[in-house]
């Protein structure tokens, strides 16, 4: 099984590395795994960040702080409890997030028009099957 995994990183960090969009932002990897947090789940708060990083409460809030000075986040009263605020992306935080975690589409599109239908398909499968479990590992 062992192999079988190390052979999978190896055909996703390939994928990642030929099909990345360019880098433009200096973004750190914490910002990023934020903004996907926010993106991912309901209702975020940054006690739920501060526990999603392992990281103490204070280092959280600076970091929240800053993504919403650049126009990342936005604080939100929730809803059904208006004493909580809840983090929110903006369209910026939209936009940085799929440029730093996404595959470039136009590449993407150019691989999939070489595929044959069946291989779309299988792909597309693949990809569903392991999102899917993905989901139920956190």
């Amino acid at each position: 099984m062992k192999n079988k995994v190390s052979l999978l990183n190896h055909y996703w960090t390939d994928i990642y590395f030929y099909l990345h969009y360019p880098h433009k932002d200096k973004i750190s990897h914490q910002v990023i795994r934020i903004l996907q947090f926010v993106e991912k789940k309901e209702n975020v708060g940054v006690n739920d960040i501060a526990s999603y990083l392992q990281i103490n409460h204070n280092t959280a809030s600076e970091h929240v702080k800053r993504m919403i000075d650049k126009d990342y986040l936005i604080k939100k009263r929730n809803e059904f409890d208006e004493r909580k605020v809840i983090l929110c992306l903006t369209d910026i935080g939209r936009e940085v997030l799929h440029r730093n975690s996404s595959l470039d589409e136009e590449k993407l599109n150019q691989i999939l028009n070489e595929m044959t239908e069946n291989e779309k398909k299988i792909v597309e499968q693949a990809f569903q099957l392991l999102s899917e479990r993905a989901k139920q590992c956190i």
